[in-house]
């Protein structure tokens, strides 16, 4: 059976209603949800706060739909970058978005899109679907950031809302598709209250219209998911631990004792 997630939960001041989006994910279904907070810059500074503790939200987490688990909540940082001022700011800020299980970036030009696709350390790159897409999804960038295993993330809820957005998410999501061929996607909600949600395997159903095979569409509420974590599971730790034990010396008494007694013999 498969392990789906929502790895966009918007987090908001609110805390019944954090709450109540994220027992309607476990009603739903999802095994895991990503508290995203959202840090936008500001006269060329940005403000990075600490992540919300979800030992904070719930004694104890609502029970996964089906399963006898608890819904894992994990927290999630996303910057929004529109100035090419930022791409130096994005660089040097590794040590303030350690805390977050995963760091995306909305790059709003095609500059700090290449960026973000080729040399910025992030987990995700949000796609825009709420307008018409500035830039053209050019090939070379697209495929440095698959080969980095870094995912795409197309938001759903802005298509369930309005006949205009739900025609901007379906172009944008098809233009995005001809290029990555449905390879590094992740499809997340975005979603600000709990009737925003939609179950798996509706919002599987929704990733056709995006362009994504069946298959595809399944694996970028679970197993792309699980790929985004383990990736800010890497960043975090600094591309791995290597682990080196040193080799223990034998004295001179054992080494002696485990000769065998015809080199014994000779040396006597």
């Amino acid at each position: 059976m498969a392990t789906f997630m929502d790895l966009n939960i918007m987090n908001c001041t609110d805390v019944k209603k954090l709450q109540s989006i994220i027992e309607m994910a476990a009603h739903l279904g999802y095994s895991s949800v990503a508290i995203n907070h959202v840090a936008a810059f500001e006269k060329k500074k940005m403000e990075i706060g600490k992540p919300l503790c979800p030992a904070d939200l719930f004694p104890s987490p609502p029970i996964v739909q089906g399963k006898s688990t608890p819904i894992k909540i994990l927290t999630r940082l996303t910057i929004i970058a529109s100035d090419p001022s930022h791409y130096n700011s994005l660089r040097s800020t590794s040590t303030l978005t350690r805390p977050y299980d995963i760091v995306a970036v909305y790059p709003k030009t095609e500059k700090l899109f290449h960026a973000a696709c080729t040399s910025i350390d992030v987990d995700v790159i949000c796609i825009n679907v709420t307008e018409k897409a500035p830039f053209f999804f050019r090939r070379p960038p697209i495929s440095a950031a698959i080969e980095r295993g870094i995912f795409f993330e197309l938001i759903y809820t802005p298509a369930i809302k309005d006949s205009t957005l739900r025609r901007y998410t379906i172009s944008n999501a098809l233009n995005l598709m001809q290029t990555c061929k449905g390879k590094n996607i992740i499809i997340s909600s975005g979603a600000e209250r709990p009737l925003e949600l939609r179950s798996p395997y509706d919002v599987a159903t929704l990733g056709l219209l995006f362009g994504l095979s069946e298959g595809s569409a399944k694996a970028a509420l679970s197993i792309n998911c699980r790929s985004a974590l383990l990736h800010g599971e890497t960043r975090k730790t600094a591309f791995g631990i290597t682990y080196t034990m040193k080799k223990p010396q034998i004295v001179e008494d054992e080494r002696s004792a485990e000769e065998p007694v015809s080199k014994k013999a000779k040396k006597e």
